[in-house]
């Protein structure tokens, strides 16, 4: 049996009331919905539930499905449906420069801001042409548009829906899409880089771009502040949510480096990965804030830390701390 044949077959069980061929349907497509729930709303829990909640009204109404779109736009209206529902209950999310200017020096005991804050994206199941589509600064961009220029930036940029189809999937007029759409087109402009990280990463070869990751894992664990900054832009940030100070600029950045996470933090060891598209390492930390005991020697979970790159120098340093992108990213949060 071809895979036409296949799905067609598996559709009619589906609105039959067939659970299981309802589940092959959808099974390839599961990916890629839950990247564009991520996209819509900045957080890998936030899309684990838009996604779980899409494909149960998704199920409750394919025996209404007629078949006059294909199957996997028809779960895209679902899914950015649902999304826009859990974007208005929830709110945006956040990255620490949104929320005020950087700090003008180290700060030792900065605490947690309750904020809704951006998260990682583990991209290690994502194709690498999808990749750019999660990178941070786009992510984080996107939190910035109401929720119907977010839906019709993503389904016309990303995912190549016509205007028309968008404003069949939304319940408007393709006129207002289009209005949307350059609304949308300005906002993110002002907030994007124009060269992506894709494309960064594209125009580096492996050994440099190895050389820089690298270094910055080798320089944190031997606790080489002077070979940390050199990898860094003049106009670097870092930023750390759930703390709500970030640091800008090449001296606010080596001041803060000295003094807490080479200075009052205590050793480091790390793994590299990815996320968001873009190169990251996992931190973890031996000291005083993790210890548990004065025996412990174990270097436990601390932050997932996402590099941007220009060129062959960090741009941005974005430390997500705690345990939950570990999880995620189906990492250890313990290394003996």
């Amino acid at each position: 049996m071809d895979a036409a044949l296949a799905d067609a077959t598996d559709l009619a069980a589906a609105r039959a009331g067939d659970g299981a061929a309802f589940d092959r349907l959808v099974a390839p497509l599961r990916r890629e919905l839950h990247a564009h729930c991520y996209r819509m709303l900045g957080s890998v829990h936030d899309a684990d539930d838009a996604l779980q909640d899409a494909l149960l009204r998704a199920w409750r109404g394919i025996g209404r499905f007629e078949g006059r779109s294909a199957l996997r736009s028809w779960l895209y209206t679902v899914a950015t449906r649902t999304c826009l529902d859990l974007a208005d209950a929830r709110g945006r999310r956040a990255l620490p420069m949104d929320l005020g200017p950087a700090a003008p020096e180290p700060v030792l005991d900065d605490a947690p801001a309750e904020v809704a804050w951006l998260t990682p994206y583990p991209d290690t199941a994502l194709a690498v042409e999808e990749r750019e589509s999660v990178e941070l600064a786009f992510v984080a961009a996107l939190q910035h548009l109401p929720g119907n220029q977010r839906a019709a930036l993503l389904l016309f940029e990303v995912l190549g829906f016509s205007a028309a189809e968008i404003a069949t999937t939304m319940g408007t007029s393709t006129a207002s899409v289009n209005s949307a759409l350059q609304r949308a087109r300005r906002i993110v402009a002002e907030r994007v880089p124009p060269v992506s990280q894709a494309r960064t990463l594209a125009e580096l070869d492996d050994a440099r771009l190895r050389a820089v990751v690298t270094g910055y894992a080798t320089a944190l664990e031997q606790g080489d502040a002077d070979r940390l900054v050199a990898l860094l832009t003049e106009d670097v940030t870092w930023s750390m949510p759930p703390l709500p100070g970030w640091y800008a600029g090449h001296a606010a950045v080596d001041a803060f480096t000295r003094a807490v996470p080479l200075g009052a933090c205590g050793t480091w060891r790390t793994v590299v990965t990815s996320a968001n598209g873009q190169p990251a390492l996992a931190l973890y930390l031996n000291g005083p804030a993790v210890a548990q005991g004065p025996d412990d020697r174990s270097y436990r979970a601390w932050s997932i830390t996402v590099l941007t790159l220009r060129g062959d120098r960090i741009a941005e340093l974005t430390s997500f701390l705690g345990p939950e992108p570990f999880t995620t990213a189906g990492l250890p949060l313990v290394l003996g």
